[in-house]
């Protein structure tokens, strides 16, 4: 497979990702200004899903959808780890868990894919840049 096209699978996996756990974590809040945060990441999220929609098309592709194994244990983790707690610090720490796994793929794909079209490239380094700001912002939650 084309290194370009792997590397639009791991975003869109982690993409996907992400907004499953800020679906899932959001329904377990009552905090209005940590719903408000999880819905503006939210809204990042699907933005860049819409660029790598785009950036599919150029490689005559079409993203996957996630896998159910994936989604379901993502659900059982978040279930399990708040059942006692479901204060706005467990679900940012939770939230930041998850984004700090998604950062450490991302740099290990820049740092191993030098060669990438600009379109993927680019794309990829937005993603890790958003995601790392992300943790900034749920860092202020913990």
């Amino acid at each position: 497979m084309d290194k370009n096209l792997e590397v639009l699978k791991e975003v869109c996996k982690g993409v996907k990702m992400g907004m499953d756990a800020i679906s899932y974590v959001s329904d377990k809040t009552e905090d209005e200004n940590f719903k408000n945060v999880l819905n503006h990441e939210y809204s990042m999220y699907n933005n860049i899903l819409d660029k790598v929609d785009d950036a599919y098309s150029n490689y005559g592709e079409i993203p996957g959808d996630s896998s159910i194994k994936d989604k379901a244990m993502l659900w059982y983790g978040i279930q399990i780890n708040t059942i006692k707690d479901t204060t706005s610090s467990k679900l940012a720490e939770l939230l930041v868990q998850g984004t700090n796994m998604g950062i450490i793929e991302g740099r290990r794909l820049l740092n191993h894919n030098e060669d990438l079209d600009t379109d993927v490239d680019k794309l990829l380094n937005d993603f890790v840049n958003f995601q790392e700001e992300t943790v900034e912002k749920l860092k202020q939650y913990l």
